[in-house]
């Protein structure tokens, strides 16, 4: 039986996230367009291999969501009590309704990330009971991913990455588009010169 991954990706309310990313705009709501842009792109690129056999669908973990999410994202509750303990119930809902699927928790800002390099990460995140990719900054995670029936043990935070490897999980190579995640203006020029997806490159373009 081919395996498949169930992706959940947590999203803040625009009025609460990147807020690292304010200079970067002139006001609130280009603040909020910025942090939807990016968000989209990156479910855009989880989307556009939901059809391939390693992916059996995305749901966005949020206790409210101020975008249009296109009808196959599924939104699951954010219990409270913060990133992790959220993921950890959304986790167990996706595994008790698909008990032979792996889960791929991953963040919402990954606007240069490629369909490709998704999938070949998830590719070899399959000869493993739990791993995880380090983004660019080298103390962050980007993507966890835990087998069929295992426990997500989700550790995201300040130095994310040492404690996912402390924890037992493996460490995967990635490309740099899964790995550039969006805190800072500076992470955000990197990404464009990467090349961003379309809603955050055009949106950047009309701010500049």
């Amino acid at each position: 039986m081919q395996v498949a991954w169930r992706v959940l990706v947590p999203i803040k309310p625009s009025s609460v996230a990147k807020s690292r990313l304010r200079p970067a705009t002139r006001s609130q709501a280009e603040h909020a367009d910025l942090v939807h842009a990016i968000q989209l792109d990156t479910l855009d690129a989880v989307l556009a291999i939901a059809t391939h056999p390693l992916v059996g669908g995305l749901s966005v973990v949020a206790e409210r969501v101020s975008i249009t999410l296109p009808a196959q994202i599924e939104i699951l509750p954010d219990v409270g009590g913060g990133l992790n303990a959220a993921l950890v119930a959304a986790a167990a809902l996706v595994q008790q309704r698909f008990p032979d699927d792996g889960v791929v928790a991953m963040v919402a800002d990954l606007p240069a990330l490629r369909p490709a390099d998704l999938l070949t990460v998830l590719a070899a995140a399959l000869g493993h009971r739990r791993s995880f990719v380090r983004d660019l900054d080298g103390t962050g995670t980007t993507l966890l991913a835990v087998a069929a029936g295992e426990l997500l043990d989700p550790r995201f935070g300040a130095q994310s990455a040492t404690r996912h490897l402390d924890s037992g999980a493996a460490e995967l190579a990635a490309a740099e588009g899964l790995r550039c995640d969006v805190d800072s203006v500076a992470d955000l020029r990197h990404c464009l010169a990467l090349g961003t997806g379309l809603l955050t490159s055009q949106l950047v373009a009309s701010l500049t």
